[in-house]
């Protein structure tokens, strides 16, 4: 990283402190997260994790030549084949469904695809390699045709989640059965009947566990040892924690992730978001109502290891701080000159653990100026939006998109009072001027023509 950068600092989980980032290879950063599982819809918590490591990366890609980063698919789970036969449908078709809905998504939200999206389905033998690994040192049995993972051969586990291992299987949903050793055991491998999917292995016909999956996609993409692994704070245990465990063991020269981000939760007005209390909103849901880049702004001024609260009146903000922003960019020629880098001050803030909130404060200095008739300004705003994921649109666009109204009428009374100017018939121009301004459209009448946008 050149030296005039600002230097990155990140929480770790781990060791529960920030941290200065310190890449292992600076040529090549590597960050592996938590993708979905297949079976439904996102919903806005499962996006404030994408979002987070959008920022995380698109940061990273801003400070060092090259990022690999890797998002899996988990489309091998017990909710996947229980939403099959609820739905009537197969699992491919059932899968295949919710990940182009999943892209879909995240695209609306201007969330960048990851360089390598790995399927678990893809990676069978990869896993069957680890599992067969940690039989053979000690570390895994057979029991019952399940392999399972045996926590007591693993000194650190509970280190990343910070508990023992009593106080973590004491908190924990464990599994009651009389093949485990241990109560905390968890499965690796475990049989499949024939209306399950299933894999031949040297244990008998069976699927993976769900740990087992992250661990073999992210050694196959990024070796033994990568920088940052992340999700949300919903996966630190068990999921991270068994991850962490298995790997360690699997390739003990190695340190699997150097690096543990996970955001925090997600309420909605003030309560966890739930279907029973019938506060579950799936981005859809919000995007129904909602410009996309309100829904991603709103996210972002939480920090990311704050409690986000959800609700529509943070929506309506987010929505003014954008009319705000793009107001700011009204002057930009239509056509700028390549933008300016984002200005110090602002990257120096998502530089303190992604403290979009600062950042966004920055923002707001820049549209200050640039409401004054800053034109770099102007420019340095836009480089900044750009940065995080904001001001795509031209101010045209983010206007017109926020009319209810049909963009070729008002295009058609437009010509009628260019027509009605021309014979002098100022009345006639007048009362089309007032009767869009009745619906709150402002025409603005500049050398290029008349141009319109929502008030």
């Amino acid at each position: 990283m050149p030296d005039t950068q600002p230097r990155l600092h990140l929480h770790d989980s781990r060791t529960r402190s920030t941290v200065p980032f310190v890449p292992l290879d600076p040529l090549n950063v590597r960050v592996y997260y938590c993708g979905p599982t297949v079976y439904d819809l996102a919903h806005i918590g499962n996006l404030r994790a994408m979002l987070t490591a959008d920022v995380l990366v698109r940061l990273l890609r801003h400070l060092y030549p090259h990022v690999t980063y890797v998002r899996n698919i988990t489309d091998v789970d017990d909710k996947i084949n229980a939403r099959a036969l609820a739905n009537s449908e197969s699992i491919a078709e059932l899968t295949a469904r919710t990940i182009r809905d999943f892209h879909d998504d995240l695209a609306a939200v201007s969330i960048l695809p990851p360089d390598v999206e790995p399927r678990a389905t893809h990676h069978i033998g990869e896993m069957q390699d680890m599992i067969h690994r940690l039989i053979k040192s000690g570390h895994a049995y057979e029991a019952e045709g399940h392999v399972l993972f045996a926590v007591g051969t693993y000194d650190s586990y509970g280190a990343l989640s910070g508990r023992s291992p009593d106080d973590l299987i004491a908190g924990a949903r464990v599994e009651v059965a009389p093949y485990k050793r241990d109560p905390g055991d968890f499965v690796l491998w475990k049989p499949s009947d024939d209306q399950t999917p299933g894999w031949d292995s040297p244990w008998g016909r069976g699927r993976p566990g769900w740990h087992i999956e992250c661990s073999a996609m992210s050694h196959r993409y990024l070796g033994e040892s990568f920088d940052i692994h992340g999700g949300g704070s919903d996966l630190l245990f068990p999921h991270h924690e068994n991850e962490r465990a298995q790997s360690m063991c699997c390739h003990p020269h190695g340190r699997f992730a150097a690096h543990w981000v996970h955001n925090a939760m997600l309420l909605v007005n003030g309560e966890k978001m739930s279907k029973s209390l019938g506060n579950f909103l799936t981005v859809r849901d919000v995007l129904r109502d909602t410009p996309a880049e309100a829904l991603r702004l709103l996210l972002l001024r939480a920090q990311y290891r704050s409690v986000l609260n959800f609700t529509q009146a943070g929506l309506d903000e987010a929505r003014q701080m954008l009319d705000r922003f793009y107001r700011a960019l009204e002057h930009l020629p239509e056509q700028p000159a390549p933008l300016p880098p984002p200005p110090d001050g602002f990257v120096s803030m998502l530089c303190d653990d992604l403290n979009t909130p600062r950042a966004l404060a920055e923002m707001h200095a820049l549209a200050d100026a640039a409401l004054g008739g800053d034109t770099l300004a102007a420019r340095q705003l836009k480089a900044a939006g750009n940065l995080i994921g904001l001001l795509h649109d031209t101010p045209e666009q983010w206007f017109r998109g926020r009319s209810t109204v049909d963009a070729g009428a008002i295009e058609a009374l437009i010509a009628e009072r260019l027509a009605a100017r021309k014979a002098r018939d100022f009345g006639r121009a007048d009362a089309i001027r007032n009767e869009l301004a009745a619906q709150g459209i402002i025409l603005e009448d500049g050398p290029q023509g008349t141009t319109w946008r929502q008030a």
